[in-house]
């Protein structure tokens, strides 16, 4: 964090709510959000981050609390006045207008000249690899090219922060990913402020560079993608970024030394055919092979342990693991761990 002190302020929330009746879908959420930063805002349905993402554009405005752009309090500020552009899942293009001009429509209502508008246009245009197609109307174009155009558009304006609401979640997998290293890139290009609303730990994890994982309208934890998956602090964390493994009560306590809960990545766990030597300093386990799902570059293995708890497992298909390979549904097993793969959680979430 000491590399962000240094940074400016693009986003600073204090406190802010947004209640709808009883409902607290953002319950006192701190928030700083540095200049030039790809930031994620991460959670389930109805966790709250989109409503975040409203009440910074300026479509929804907040119950209590503070929010400052640059500084500035934007409190009864409408949209069009803050220094902001939204890029919406689905797009939100005008059919009837080509390429070119869609994106031009934010240059003609702010009456910017012609000559600069298209400049501005083959810019943007080539910036997100849509060069020559300024004549086509979105019809013409495929699910990922809609979306640059959607984003051509947004970036035209030369706005200090973009807002992003889950807009890659309607295209297919695949492309899914090809757009995530490609916004990313883009992000990196044009140098201003990406916040990106997502439920997709993937996407969080892939393009941000530090994300909160909402839950319930509060933030649980904010990181880098490394510190929130390697280290998550809550239980929510620990299940929803990633698969995790809870050791708990008398199972922490005979494993670990301690009844503190903690949490174990599936992938940091090696399986172990019976009487193969382990390290001393590992922590050790032995239980029976309960399933094993293939998933193609790695295998997933349910393993009960002696005393009636189960964990997850995940070993990469590799040769040299071809003695845990032969093991089968029903086999004894060992299971090993490195004390400091287990990570302890708070006692309570809500925090961040």
């Amino acid at each position: 964090m000491a590399a962000n002190q240094s940074r400016s302020v693009a986003v600073s929330l204090r406190q802010v709510c947004r209640y709808f009746g009883d409902v607290r879908a953002v319950d006192r959420v701190d928030l700083d959000i540095y200049d030039g930063e790809f930031f994620s805002l991460l959670g389930p349905s109805g966790s709250g981050k989109t409503t975040c993402l409203r009440l910074i554009a300026g479509f929804e405005q907040s119950t209590s609390g503070s929010i400052l752009l640059h500084g500035q309090e934007v409190a009864g500020v409408p949209p069009y006045d803050r220094d902001v552009n939204t890029v919406f899942q689905d797009y939100a293009l005008f059919p009837h207008m080509s390429v070119g001009e869609n994106v031009a429509y934010g240059l003609m209502i702010r009456k910017v000249p012609k000559d600069e508008r298209n400049r501005r246009v083959r810019e943007m245009l080539d910036l997100v690899r849509l060069s020559g197609m300024e004549n086509r109307r979105p019809t013409q174009l495929s699910g990922g090219q809609r979306q640059r155009v959607a984003l051509a558009r947004a970036l035209v304006n030369q706005p200090r922060v973009l807002l992003l609401d889950e807009p890659l979640g309607a295209l297919d997998l695949k492309l899914r990913q090809q757009m995530q290293v490609e916004l990313k890139a883009i992000q990196q290009q044009v140098g201003i402020t990406f916040i990106f609303v997502t439920h997709d730990q993937e996407e969080a994890l892939t393009m941000s560079d530090r994300l909160a994982v909402f839950n319930h309208g509060r933030i649980e934890q904010i990181g880098t993608p490394a510190e929130v998956y390697e280290r998550p602090t809550t239980e929510f964390v620990a299940g929803f970024v990633g698969t995790s493994n809870l050791l708990k009560g008398d199972t922490a306590t005979r494993l670990m030394g301690s009844a503190q809960t903690v949490a174990i990545r599936p992938e940091k766990i090696r399986i172990y055919a019976p009487g193969e030597i382990i390290d001393t300093g590992m922590v050790q386990a032995n239980g029976t092979i309960k399933e094993i799902i293939y998933l193609g570059m790695h295998n997933k293995y349910l393993v009960s342990l002696d005393n009636g708890d189960e964990l997850t497992v995940v070993q990469q298909n590799l040769d040299a693991l071809s003695a845990v390979n032969s093991i089968g549904r029903g086999h004894a097993v060992q299971l090993a761990w490195a004390r400091a793969s287990a990570h302890p959680l708070n006692p309570a979430g809500g925090s961040k």
